[in-house]
């Protein structure tokens, strides 16, 4: 009996990774297909999802100072020099938890909540943090966690992380000094206040080179969560690509090997989809070895099905790329994203 694999990333706004690969593989299902799903995230939003483990909760300094009560991830060994945590720092310092770009005070938040939730996973045991950048408010250049760390007594006479290696996960290379200009008006910034930010980084940049003996203004993506990502490789941590990371927790490479076709996808499939996000993460590994169907939600101007095969080195025959905007219009795909994208696995799988 073929395998489908459903190994797709979030669709912003209309489903989860796991909302959508459990739709794909309930339609191959239904057409006579075994099927696995393997929801997947490229460090952002989804991370916990796609990496499963034992759920674990911690109540932690939110981004504008409330407490929050956010959720982590403990793995088993399994081989890997001890217990992993997983943690998605928008959980603690999120956007969404400020309220929003209209309710966030882009000044004051802060990453002190995610540096609780790290503290929290090394008294737990874990050997390995994996800390997930994406959906911040915050652009403090990561001072807030490392405070949070200092104060509970976690870095070494070094300044360093103290028993633990820390992987920070981020899909953009921003460089840290280009946070505030890159990030900073998503997050309420406005003129003044990016000025301000940039001064802030800057002079961060300057006390790690002093205090740590790194200069983050020159390692690519510590810009990623308004520098976050920086301050945390300051302490030691290593900045890694989310989906690489990811892809190897959850043995992507050998269900792709096992794999008949391939359903990947994601809410809105651009230039940045080819760089370190999902999409073309899937299609690379799987190296046109099985047909791939990609199903996305909408598609930025000039990408298509010929340049995604091109740039990710996928034979065009071996590759269909369907668009629910394009198919059945803005409101059914935002509404039934799910109920869509059986719809395209079935049809796929009737012609095949």
């Amino acid at each position: 009996m073929p395998l489908l694999l459903a190994a797709p990333d979030k669709f912003r706004g209309s489903a989860t990774a796991g909302e959508v690969a459990d739709a794909a593989t309930g339609a191959a299902r239904r057409a006579g297909w075994e099927a696995t799903a393997l929801p997947l995230s490229d460090g952002g939003e989804g991370l916990l999802e796609a990496v499963g483990g034992e759920r674990r909760h911690e109540l932690v300094t939110g981004p504008l100072g409330e407490p929050v009560e956010a959720e982590w991830r403990l793995l088993g060994d399994e081989g890997r020099g001890g217990p992993t945590a997983v943690v998605e720092m928008a959980r603690a310092s999120g956007l969404e938890l400020a309220g929003g770009a209209g309710a966030n005070d882009p000044i004051a938040a802060t990453t002190r909540g995610t540096g609780e939730l790290v503290a929290a996973a090394l008294r737990a045991g874990a050997r390995r943090v994996v800390v997930g950048c994406g959906g911040s408010a915050t652009t403090d250049g990561g001072a807030g966690a490392l405070g949070a760390l200092e104060e509970l007594g976690l870095l070494d006479a070094g300044h360093r992380l103290a028993g633990a290696r820390l992987y920070v996960a981020t899909d953009v290379r921003t460089a840290f000094l280009d946070a505030a200009r890159v990030y900073g008006p998503q997050k309420g910034a406005g003129p003044g206040q990016l000025e301000a930010l940039e001064e802030r980084l800057a002079a961060l940049a300057e006390r790690y080179r002093e205090l740590h003996g790194v200069d983050v203004s020159t390692l690519p993506g510590a810009g990623a969560a308004g520098g976050l990502a920086g301050g945390l490789a300051a302490v030691g941590g290593e900045i890694v690509s989310g989906f690489d990371l990811v892809a190897g927790l959850v043995g992507l490479d050998a269900a792709l090997g096992r794999a008949d076709l391939v359903v990947t996808g994601e809410g809105r499939l651009d230039l940045t989809s080819l760089e370190g996000k999902v999409v073309a993460g899937v299609l690379r590994r799987l190296g046109g070895r099985a047909p791939a169907l990609v199903v996305v939600g909408d598609v930025a101007d000039g990408l298509d099905h010929r340049r995604l095969a091109v740039a990710t080195g996928v034979p065009e025959g071996r590759l269909e790329l369907v668009t629910l905007l394009g198919r059945f219009g803005r409101a059914r795909s935002f509404s039934r994203a799910c109920e869509l994208v059986a719809q395209v696995v079935s049809e796929h799988l009737g012609r095949m």
